[in-house]
């Protein structure tokens, strides 16, 4: 059975900082691309960041390019979203989600398997 299962959310203050950490089990890891995707109340399931299979290219978001940074480790089976400089705008649930495929999807519906997601909230 496969879980990906998200920690690390929390209260935070606009410019302030959080670590996000998925572990993954039931499935091989190294074989699956990572994605890490958002929802607000109100609105739809939006991409945030993702990473290929093996580490070596990363993807975000227009949104959050030059404030977060994905990575993984293979070895843990967990992967990480460093969020900086949050602003009130990037309060949501965030999602950890496993993509069978070298690079990962920008599009939800085409994940694999999800978390159940770790709630952010930032104030201003």
């Amino acid at each position: 059975q496969v879980q990906l299962v998200e920690s690390g959310g929390g209260l935070v203050q606009a410019g302030g900082s959080l670590r996000l950490s998925c572990a993954a089990s039931g499935l091989t890891f190294s074989r699956y691309a990572m994605g890490w995707f958002r929802q607000a109340p109100g609105k739809e399931r939006e991409f945030v960041a993702g990473i290929s299979r093996s580490d070596s290219s990363t993807y975000y978001a227009d949104s959050v390019k030059g404030r977060f940074t994905i990575s993984r480790d293979n070895a843990k089976n967990t992967v990480f979203l460093q969020m900086n400089s949050l602003k009130p705008e990037d309060m949501a649930v965030y999602y950890c989600a496993a993509d069978l495929a070298v690079v990962p999807k920008t599009s939800p519906s085409a994940m694999d398997y999800w978390g159940k997601g770790t709630l952010v909230t930032v104030s201003s």
